[in-house]
């Protein structure tokens, strides 16, 4: 017999060899019916795979990130099926899941391939699933794997083998496709009820642009077809919402091809939104203690050799620029936190002085991939809220607590109230990817860990999450629609002051190295207002918002009081604009309501014999007539709280 322990602590005995499915029958048919996989001992099997020890099981359905991930990779299977009974002779890259789906990476030859075939695939999906064919797993020898796919003539599946370490391969089939796979997968394919192809694009084969452009189909599937019909619901929300939508309406921000690709350009009203959002994190941080520096954009290539940066980033930095002196180089810089150990450096430093706490907006660049540039969440060229603490061993724990209330201050400010705080540590089965002792990361680690537990966070642990140098805690932030976007991160890091050779005087008069902390509460600029434009869909906060009111004259002959109005209120340090355009006035306030300015400030002849104006809110909400004075007053009050 084994001993199962579920998460509720009791402890089950079964017979050698049971499976997780039967686990769950013997709890109720009515939860049998919902596992999806299962968890062992922190790995996710196969609901119906053979567990011959004691163990840790936690039974996952379509509640759980887990059971929806094996659902949707599962989905990717089943459109691969679809596709081969389909297009006889297609081959197949990878088909993983995704945070919301899944997609399958297709070589369909000379073939040319549209969205306009997504309903056949759907439809041809939807009978195979209904068929509740069962996924088999089987474990292969690397030799019997690079003879099955050689003999089917698929090359990219045989460049997936050679990578592989035998004895650790294994193939699923279902109905009458076999994949390479290291699953887990379904029981079968009949709880995929629901099916929507979502997207098609090119992909080249392993992000290599040197190689062959594969067609990448994105997909979705639900246990239920009202959860289909909501998700629907939610993409044509998202749709209204996108912020390279909202972007090109509200005038924020544009592309243009001659500058390049992933350089955003910032508008007059796009770069006034930046600069509040500066400001207001330049006000936070002078208040807690940070000072202000600048660094160049570029940076001698043995700064970055030094830092690390080099060796890991090498591949997705612009090439190097080449000046008159041979064999020099200098980069475009990947990161700001090796200048800041150089300023670090500029003087002797004393425990006495410690924390040092240097902040910079500072643009940094990286070649992204063309197919992976996306409006502002995905650039080649961007600006962090970045700052880098130097401080005593004694003092991490601390200095990190408070950069966690610097960026729960951000969330707050802005209508972030959903989220969640990542730990990230490094991957258990590669050390290679990371610098460093092992003494130092289980320092680090530890001291986000226990940082974490003492405000009271909310956390998740995940393995392989990592910065390169350093353990880290990210924000993990849900939108209005229920979204999730990484936005503010911290990190404790012992490697870059050794590599660097930092060092501060201690109490003992002898030579100690300082800890760094890096933080960005915002990210970067670009990708936070991204997501703060879809999470209230361009409707700002009104502090926030680059054009407060709008004074919208009946007719010419109300102008010159509008004007006035204009002047009084932008000289109280509040923001807006006139609309003088020769247009009937219910025409103005719906571009008014276009643009989403919050306030519209009507004025005509009753407004004059008054003195007063007639004030709107943005979403067609009659505030009522009020002075000028009262306005002010009414807007003060809003921007404050």
């Amino acid at each position: 017999m084994i001993n199962i322990t579920l998460p509720d602590g009791s402890i089950r005995q079964y017979e050698k060899g049971t499976t997780a499915m039967q686990v769950a029958l013997s709890i109720s048919e009515g939860l049998a019916r919902n596992v999806l996989a299962a968890e062992v001992n922190g790995e996710v099997w196969d609901a119906s795979r053979a567990i011959e020890a004691d163990a840790h099981v936690k039974l996952l359905t379509w509640n759980d990130d887990k059971g929806k991930s094996t659902f949707w990779h599962s989905s990717a299977h089943l459109l691969a099926e679809a596709l081969e009974a389909l297009y006889p002779g297609v081959k197949f890259g990878i088909g993983p899941s995704i945070e919301t789906g899944f997609y399958y990476d297709v070589d369909f030859g000379d073939r040319e391939f549209s969205s306009d075939e997504f309903k056949q695939i759907e439809d041809k999906m939807l009978a195979l699933a209904k068929q509740k064919e069962v996924f088999e797993r089987k474990a292969v020898s690397k030799a019997d794997a690079l003879a099955y796919f050689t003999e089917k003539g698929d090359e990219y599946k045989l460049d997936l083998i050679k990578d592989l370490e035998d004895g650790k391969i294994t193939f699923y089939s279902q109905g009458n496709f076999t994949d390479l796979c290291r699953g887990p997968h379904i029981p079968h394919t009949g709880v995929i009820k629901a099916i929507k192809l979502t997207n098609v694009a090119g992909a080249y084969w392993r992000g290599d642009e040197s190689r062959k452009q594969l067609t990448r189909i994105y997909g979705v599937t639900f246990p239920k077809a009202s959860e289909l019909a909501d998700y629907i619901k939610l993409i044509e929300e998202a749709k209204k919402r996108d912020h390279r939508k909202l972007g090109k309406e509200l005038e924020l921000f544009a592309f243009s091809e001659k500058v390049g690709a992933g350089l955003p350009l910032w508008l007059p009203k796009g770069a006034a939104l930046r600069q509040k959002l500066q400001d207001f994190m330049q006000r936070a941080q002078l208040k807690a203690g940070y000072e202000p520096v600048v660094t160049p954009h570029i940076g001698h290539k043995q700064l970055y050799v030094t830092s690390g940066h080099y060796e890991k980033y090498g591949a997705d930095a612009f090439q190097p620029i080449h000046t008159p002196v041979e064999g020099e180089e200098f980069f475009l810089k990947p990161m700001n936190c090796p200048h800041h150990c150089e300023i670090y450096k500029t003087k002797p430093r004393s425990y006495k002085e410690l924390p040092v706490r240097f902040a910079e907006f500072g643009t940094v660049y990286r070649y992204e991939q063309s197919g992976e540039l996306h409006g502002l969440t995905r650039v080649r060229g961007f600006t962090q809220d970045d700052a880098h603490l130097f401080c005593r061993p004694d003092q991490v724990k601390e200095e990190f607590k408070k950069v966690i209330d610097l960026v729960l201050y951000v969330f707050g400010a802005l209508g972030f109230d959903n989220y969640t705080a990542q730990v990230s540590l490094r991957d258990p089965e590669n050390r290679t990817k990371y610098i460093g002792s092992d003494e130092n990361w289980a320092l680090a680690e530890a001291a986000i860990v226990e940082a974490a537990a003492e405000k009271n966070l909310a956390t998740v642990v995940e393995y392989g999450e990592a910065a390169f140098y350093g353990p880290k805690l990210d924000f993990m932030v849900k939108d209005a629609l229920g979204r999730k976007w990484q936005l503010g991160t911290i990190q404790v890091d012992y490697n870059l002051p050794e590599r660097f050779e930092l060092e501060y005087t201690g109490s003992d008069n002898q030579k100690h190295r300082p800890v760094m902390i890096h933080r960005a509460p915002f990210g970067s600029l670009e990708r936070f207002i991204a997501v703060l434009i879809e999470h209230c869909a361009g409707q700002f906060p009104l502090w926030l918002a680059p054009e407060q009111f709008i004074v919208l004259p009946v007719s010419e002959k109300y102008e010159e009081y509008a004007k006035n109005l204009l002047e009084s209120l932008n000289n109280s340090d509040i923001r807006g604009l006139i609309d003088l355009r020769d247009e009937k006035v219910g025409r103005k306030i719906r571009d008014a309501e276009v643009k989403k300015i919050p306030y519209m400030l009507i004025v005509g002849e009753k407004e004059i014999e008054s003195g007063t104006i007639s004030v709107r809110k943005h979403g067609s909400v009659d505030i009522g007539s009020m002075d000028s004075q009262t306005f002010k007053e009414l807007l003060i009050k809003e921007i404050t709280v």
